[in-house]
């Protein structure tokens, strides 16, 4: 028989040899997820969407820095970096990437991430060749559509019923921004029907904004419609003192623009976009196959109209438009 003291330190060594295991699944189990947010422009640019997507987050349980943690990255317009900026997140070993544009989703699928990817949103996922169908994605990608390329023929028509005798708009746009094709061809389609020329002026980064209104002025435009790209949203403040300086009314895709001082705004709700981009996140952190996740469309779209503006440009506002819009500020 053991004496006393060596049976106590054969329990506690029988304990410890018990417990081990235990402890290192306990660990395991209370491993943190790992989100990486992913975009071309910078946070503070959509800091909204931003807010949107933890709130979406939070309305689903999670807790950020204890349930979960962000690790986000932004290329603040120098597309350049993404490449670099995706990879450092796959490194981190993320469980999901969230993406904040269709250009980030296209240098991801373009450098053959295989991290499961949520779409925030994206133009045309299905026309920019990143997803096989919007039913069954296929791959690793999915996430949310905006419909921006069915959306440009409306504002399109908005601007005609503020501007009956319109006739020659500028369309503002980047051709490396995927969905822009889509759109102007949508767009060309709809000028046919409204006896409108377009004239498509290429923004590529910050100085071509100026060349741009010059263009526009030059060439006796009337009115003015903005494309989303990771470079119309980074020179918003820029584009939207421009459009006033010319005294151009302008059509923006979202209703941050027309907050910030632009005249209107008709499209997708990013920010319920974003909101909604969680629920995927936290369909994959619980085993679903990105593959099998339908890509969702918008359900929430939004126009507004900034009176101010409006008053500015010496445009009187249609009232049956007014009584349309779900936000006029005055």
């Amino acid at each position: 028989m053991l004496p006393l003291i060596n049976r106590r330190r054969f329990l506690q060594v029988g304990v410890s040899v018990l417990s081990a295991p235990l402890a290192a699944q306990a660990q395991q189990a209370k491993k943190v997820p790992r989100i990486g947010l992913l975009g071309g422009g910078s946070a503070a640019a959509i800091a909204r969407r931003i807010d949107a997507f933890r709130q979406g987050l939070r309305e689903l349980g999670y807790v950020e820095g204890k349930t979960i943690v962000i690790e986000q990255m932004w290329a603040d317009g120098k597309l350049d970096r993404l490449p670099t900026l995706a990879a450092e997140l796959v490194r981190r070993q993320v469980d999901v990437i969230v993406l904040a544009g269709p250009t980030v989703t296209r240098v991801c699928k373009e450098t053959n991430i295989t991290t499961p990817i949520v779409m925030a949103f994206d133009d045309d996922p299905v026309g920019s060749g990143f997803i096989a169908s919007l039913a069954r994605p296929g791959g690793n990608i999915t996430g949310l559509s905006s419909l921006s390329p069915g959306l440009s023929a409306k504002q399109l028509e908005l601007l005609k019923e503020i501007i009956p005798r319109l006739s020659r708009v500028a369309v503002l746009g980047s051709l490396t921004h995927p969905g822009t094709a889509q759109s102007l061809e949508e767009m060309q389609a709809a000028a046919r029907t409204f006896n409108v020329q377009l004239r498509y002026l290429d923004v590529v980064d910050p100085k071509s904004i100026d060349t741009a209104f010059a263009a526009a002025h030059k060439e006796s435009v009337a009115a003015v419609l903005v494309l989303t790209s990771v470079v119309t949203t980074t020179q918003r403040e820029s584009i939207i003192r421009l459009a006033v300086q010319n005294r151009l009314p302008a059509i923006y895709f979202t209703a941050d623009w027309v907050e910030a001082g632009g005249l209107l705004a008709y499209g997708a709700s990013f920010n319920d976009l974003f909101r909604r981009a969680a629920t995927y996140v936290d369909k994959i952190l619980k085993g679903a196959n990105p593959a099998d996740l339908p890509v969702e469309q918008p359900t929430k779209f939004e126009l507004v109209v900034n009176l101010k503006t409006a008053k500015a440009l010496g445009i009187t506002m249609p009232p049956t438009l007014l009584m349309r819009a779900d936000e006029v500020i005055k």
